[in-house]
């Protein structure tokens, strides 16, 4: 039995909210994917904010129409094909996909878009070579705090330099 009119309109309103909380969009080759393959996928994403979505091209077509920013998705609407949908971090989730991929050995990443633009498969590993928000955020935090740390090294040194030069200058005096 097929979907009525009004269930693909659901699934097409579905997949527009998704595109527009979305901040990067993968498609994925998902053929000779079992369920239980699919949900360790979807589990792995969503620690990620990540969501896959399996659906028919012409439903995703009908969500990107007349969207621009990811109209340029149309071409990658062949085959059989399994959306990543990225809200936040992007490099986890690719790498939670890269990961998924390595260990079925079944899926591949046709291609992606991130902020309007085709990413290639470079461009996908590389943003999957990107250190997490929480790496970063830490590697802000040490700069943030040596530098913090030289300053108040810095003022607590013209004191002590001071007191060094009237002792300097007191035991001279003495001699």
């Amino acid at each position: 039995m097929g979907r009525t009119l009004e269930n693909k309109k659901q699934i097409v309103e579905e997949l527009k909210r998704l595109l527009g909380e979305a901040e990067m969009a993968l498609v994925l080759d998902y053929q000779g994917l079992s369920i239980k393959e699919m949900s360790d996928l979807r589990n792995r994403l969503q620690s990620n904010n990540g969501v896959c979505k399996v659906t028919k091209n012409t439903l995703m077509r009908q969500a990107i129409d007349g969207n621009s920013a990811w109209s340029s998705l149309e071409s990658l609407l062949t085959g059989t094909n399994a959306f990543v949908l990225v809200k936040g971090d992007v490099g986890g989730a690719v790498k939670a996909v890269q990961s998924f991929q390595k260990d079925t050995k079944k899926s591949e990443t046709k291609g992606g878009l991130f902020e309007g633009k085709l990413l290639s498969q470079d461009e996908i590993k590389a943003i999957a070579n990107l250190p997490s928000r929480e790496a970063v955020m830490a590697q802000i935090a040490g700069g943030i705090n040596a530098i913090a740390t030289k300053v108040a090294v810095g003022i607590n040194e013209v004191p002590s330099g001071l007191a060094r030069s009237i002792q300097q200058h007191a035991d001279s005096n003495e001699s």
